[in-house]
Parts: structure tokens; sequence; C-alpha cells
């Protein structure tokens, strides 16, 4: 494939193939029952098998694998392109896993329906491309290490590989094209797309806030009380559970033997394991001058910075300060105006391109280099400081250790010592074993789940467990977050109906936090009847007492105070001749009630030279609407024929989770 690639030089367009159909199959895929049936392999390199559907689909070996590292590579790369930590890795996986079956299924598809891509056509997709710009550069090919390298690098697969999805993409997108490349829009209803989206309006409008009426309820005892009756059933477990408990707690104070001794031998097998803890790289403090020549730039380009950075340097040489030519002439923007400081302390080499921090260690604090030349520009370095790799001995690091291994002793003694205290407590009861130890027995008022313990650090493990447990079940134990608590629970008050009296202010908020919307739609209602009546918004109003306000030219991306965006009950604006009064505008912080002052829909020659676009537009959102159907029937039909095979494997440590993600089969 690489001669092939060295064969054709022509230059260089600018559109590259985009992977429409993964995001359709996201969509998609929730929509179709049952598509993780199947039967299954036993094969833990794989994570699915697409095959032909039907009985001959079994045995014909025409199927597409789905591989674990290609899942697990995709779903890594979706984490770096969101900044997202390892921890969501369980919530894209699955997702991955869907969007690559539903592109395995559409692939094989393609291959079916005889839309194979030829070498001929990778060639042309690799050169006219984007990425053409950077295999082939000017038209001239970058050779087939570079090209190896890129590939690495960029996608982290093999140059066989990555021809491999690229012809396959080609592939999806050209059943993409068969799909939906016969739809059409009508003249008629592009002019009415257009001029329902070009249409902008201007209007007044009486706001009524659900603030302000529900402020206005003020129900007497008798509405709250008949209020609770008639809701009998909401209140029914309004006061949550309660429970008592009897404890006694300690701390490292409290452990047999004191204090636990570290030896020299556990030092040392810390340090061993943590090695790498204790091993610094290469460190330096530089600040730079930075000519700016990209990489690719031309030769004249990059002749004038080299000469332009040589200039400054000889100005460097003569005495000149570098601070301040590196505000005059540095093309940094983060460090020019620092006087080129890369920052306030000694930071890894590797932080910086491989030129540059190979330059920066060479020099000794106070030089300055010759030009260095990265894919930014030509550089000029002066090293500050800087610390050769090393590491640190055991007996230099041996304070930071010895209290790492006492918390982790400690940690298993206070463990230990819990546990025995549990079971000689289930033996003997809380007060003795309490009493035997030294320590002190209390019992909590009855609290509720997420309560306080005032005598404990932290209650929320005890808490936890307490509500788990059995009133006089055996002693259970607990982290107090400095040490732990032995625990029963002596006594329980299940949740229950609040008292009138007690709960009257919860009763009273929920009562107006019910009427309010009811309240809400007759002032409404009442403000529009009387506006129409009238004819005039703005008289309405004023018996009302409601301010009016008035909108400014908007369209049906606009927002509008006190009203929000006109893509819900507010675009009515739109529908309404000039002059014309809405009905009740219900937003649910607010209500509003308007009336249209202007309206200019777009003009003939507008719509005229807007008909292409505007068709353009809408043929590719009914194509996509329709190749989404197409994958969505599609998927249905290969997991109805059990053309959809997950590996068994999934299911064992090996697997990208540790077992399966697959959605258990639907009864």
């Amino acid at each position: 494939m690489i001669r092939i690639l060295q064969q054709d030089n022509r230059i260089v367009k600018a559109v590259f193939v985009v992977i429409i159909v993964a995001a359709i199959g996201a969509m998609t895929i929730t929509l179709v029952p049952g598509i993780f049936d199947g039967s299954a392999t036993n094969d833990a390199t794989v994570y699915a098998t697409v095959r032909a559907p039907g009985f001959l689909g079994k045995f014909s070996g025409d199927s597409i694998p789905i591989k674990m590292d290609a899942v697990q590579r995709v779903a890594q790369q979706q984490l770096q392109q969101q900044h997202l930590p390892p921890m969501y890795m369980p919530l894209i996986l699955p997702r991955i896993e869907q969007q690559q079956v539903m592109r395995a299924v559409l692939q094989r598809e393609a291959d079916h329906l005889g839309l194979q891509v030829s070498d001929a056509d990778l060639v042309r997709e690799l050169k006219e491309g984007t990425l053409g710009s950077y295999l082939f550069p000017e038209g001239n090919y970058i050779g087939d290490d570079k090209y190896m390298d890129f590939v690495q690098q960029n996608f982290g697969v093999s140059v066989a590989e990555f021809e491999a999805e690229v012809k396959a993409d080609l592939e999806i997108e050209h059943l993409r094209q068969l799909v939906s490349g016969g739809v059409t829009v009508s003249d008629a209803a592009v002019r009415k797309e257009y001029m329902d989206q070009g249409t902008k309006v201007k209007f007044d409008y009486a706001v009524i806030s659900s603030a302000d009426v529900k402020k206005s309820i003020n129900p007497s005892d008798a509405d709250l009380q008949a209020f609770f009756k008639q809701n009998a059933a909401r209140y029914a477990t309004a006061v949550p559970e309660t429970r008592k408990i009897q404890f006694f707690s300690f701390d490292d104070s409290n452990l047999p033997g004191g204090k636990p001794a570290v030896s020299d031998a556990e030092v040392q097998a810390y340090y061993d394991a943590h090695k790498q803890v204790y091993t610094t790289p290469d460190m330096v403090k530089a600040r730079h001058i930075l000519i700016s020549s990209p990489k690719d730039a031309d030769a004249k380009t990059d002749a004038a910075a080299k000469a332009k950075a040589q200039d400054v340097l000889k100005q460097l040489k003569a005495g000149g300060n570098f601070a301040e030519l590196a505000k005059k002439y540095s093309d940094d923007p983060g460090s020019k105006d620092k006087g080129g400081e890369l920052g306030e302390s000694m930071v890894p080499a590797s932080n910086f391109v491989p030129p540059f921090a190979k330059a920066a260690m060479a020099l000794n604090p106070g030089q300055t280099s010759d030009l260095v030349r990265t894919d930014f520009g030509y550089h000029i370095i002066q090293t500050e400081q800087k610390q050769l790799a090393g590491s640190k001995t055991v007996a230099e690091v041996k304070a930071s250790i010895v209290p790492q291994i006492e918390g982790q002793k400690g940690a298993a003694a206070a463990q230990k010592f819990a546990t025995d205290l549990a079971a000689e407590a289930k033996k003997n009861g809380l007060q003795k074993t309490a009493d035997a130890h030294s320590m002190h027995v209390t019992t909590t008022d009855f609290v509720a789940r997420d309560g306080v313990i005032g005598s404990l650090p932290d209650a929320s493990a005890l808490l936890t467990s307490a509500f788990g447990a059995a009133k006089g079940a055996a002693p259970e134990t607990a982290s107090t977050g400095e040490g732990f608590a032995v625990f029963q629970v002596v006594d329980i008050k299940p949740a229950h109906a609040p008292e009138f009296a007690d709960y009257k202010s919860h009763i009273e908020d929920d009562y107006r936090a019910q009427k309010t919307p009811e309240l809400l739609n007759q002032q409404l209602q009442k403000l529009a009847d009387r506006a129409k009546v009238l004819n005039d918004l703005k008289k309405a109003a004023e018996e009302m007492k409601l301010p009016l306000k008035s909108s400014d030219l908007v369209g049906r991306d606009g927002q509008v105070p006190d009203i929000g965006a006109l893509t819900g009950p507010a675009a009515v604006a739109f529908t309404l001749p000039k002059g014309g009064i809405s009905g009740p505008i219900n937003e649910g912080a607010n209500g509003a009630v308007l009336q249209l002052t202007d309206k200019q829909e777009p003009s003939t020659d507008d719509i005229a030279k807007n008909l292409p676009a505007t068709r353009d537009k809408m043929k590719t959102q009914l194509a996509n609407e329709s190749f989404g159907v197409f994958a969505s029937t599609l998927l249905d039909r290969y997991t109805k024929a059990g053309a959809i095979v997950y590996s068994k494997a999934q299911d064992a440590p090996g697997s990208l989770l540790g077992k399966s993600s697959k959605p258990a089969k639907k009864k």
C-alpha cells in the first residue's frame, strides 16, 4: 500500500471522511430491543463478531470481529478528547461497544452489497482528505518511515490496521450515500423552512411570576388540615425512620501495645516497592525567546525567521538584556511578557519538546544557547536552574517512609482490635467489654440516617451500618474517621406520619406549591381573555396591575427576558398576525401573554438567494434521519437473526471491566 502511495503525487485537497455512522449508531442502537441477545464464543481477544444473517452465516467465515483492543483504544481516545479521568471508563465503555457493533453491522451490509473500497480509493482518500496535508505536504509523500510513525503516534495502530479502518469508513459512507442519496426536498418545503427560520418578531408582553402567585396564597388552618387529610398517603412516612444506637469507640491511643514499631527491614521493603517515587527526572528552569516558524513553513518564511533569530542572538551576545529582548521579539504569548520565563520553578525536562529539553539540560545555569530549531520555530534558551536525574537513598527518605508504614500498621491493628472487641462484646455485652478496656459506652437519642453523633469525628459509616442492622443484632464495627466504634441498635422508630401542628409549615409549603400552577393558569387566562376583549394588552395589564415589557426584534433562536427561549410555548409569537394576542404562555417559573407589534419575514429575493443552502441543509438532515431508520432496522434484523455473537470471555477477569458490559437478555 505504501508503494501505491508513492506512485501518485497529485495536489492534496481538503476533505476527509467523517465517521457520522458512529453517532447514528449511538442514537439508534438503544431503540432496538434484544440487541445483545445471541450465542457466544470464548475468544478473550474478541468482544463480538458480526456475521451474515441466517443459517449459512454460521459457517461461511464471512464475518467481522470486533476486537477488544480496538474497543478499548476508541474508549481511551474518547476519554482523552473529553478530558475525562480514567474513573469514567466504565461509563464510556458500553457506549463505545455499542457503536462498534453498529459500525460492524453497517460494514458487513456494505460488503454484502458489493461496496468494497479498492486500494486506489484508499490512496485517493489519504491524499485528498485532510490527512493529505500531513501525508503529502505540497503533494509529496512523506515516506514510509514517517508514514508509519504518524499512524502510530496519532492512531495507536499499525499501518495495516489504520488502512483497514479507513477502508471500512469509506464503505459505510458509500452505504450511506446509497441509502439516502435519493433524498429530495420540494421547493415549497424549502421556501417554508427558510420563511419559518428567517422570520423575526417583536412583541409586548405582560409577565405573571409564579413566585408572586405563590406569595399571594394564604390558606387557613382549615384549608391546611383538609389538604393534610386528602394527602394522607403522601405524609404517611414524612417523618423518617430513626434509631437509638449504643456504642463505644477508640482511637490509636487505645491500641494494645501502643504505637506500632517500624523496623529498618520494613523501611527498606517499602522503599524497594516504591522506588519510582524516590527517583527524580532531569529538572530544569529556563526561559526562552521564540521566533515562530512552523515546521511546514515555506523556505522563504523559514529563512526570514532564522535571520531574525540570529539578529536577536547577536544582540544578546553583545550584552543585551534577555528579559527585555524576549518582551520585544518573542512570539511566545505565554512567556514574552514575563521576559521569556517558562515557569517559576524547575519542571521535568520531559515537559518540553526533545530538542528544547536536550539544549536546556546541556547548558549550565546562566548560560545561553545558540539557535535551537523545533516544530515551533527558532529558540534562544537560557537555563536558570537544573538538576540531573537521580534517586534518593533510603536514609534520605526514611523520615517520610516511617509515618506511612506506621499508618498502615496502625490501621491494620485498629481493624483487628475492633474485630476482637466486637467478638468479645457479642459474648459479654457492650458494657462489660467497654469496662474491661477502660472505654465509655454511649447511648444516642433517636437519630436519623443522615444525623450527627456529636462525640464521634465522623459518624457516617456507623449510621450507614446501623440502618442496615436489625434491632438487638450482634455488635458490629464501623470506622469513625480516627478509629473504630463497636455498636448495637437498641431501638427503632419506623417512619411515620407527623402530627399536623408539628408539620404545619411543611404542609403549607406543599399546599402553595400545588395550588400555584392552577392559580397561575387562572390569572394568565384572565389576562389573555381581557386583552382580547379590549384588543389591547397594555390596558389589560394596567387593570391587573402588571408591568408591560417589550422584546427586541428576535428570531426563533432568540431569548427574551422572563420568557426565555422562543422554541417552547412562546414560539406561538411566530404564528400571530401583527396586533394578534396570544393565549396563556406558561413557562413554569413565569407565565406571560404577548401581543405582536412587528413581524419581519424574508423577502422573495432573500428566499431565492438562500434556497440552495437551505435545501442542502434540509437534505442533509433528512438523509441522516433516513439512514438512522435504515441502520436501526438493519440492526434489528441482524439481532433477531442471531448474527451478532458475543464472547463468553467478556465475563472473565481478562475483559475490560472484569465482567460483561452487555445488557441482560430481555425475557
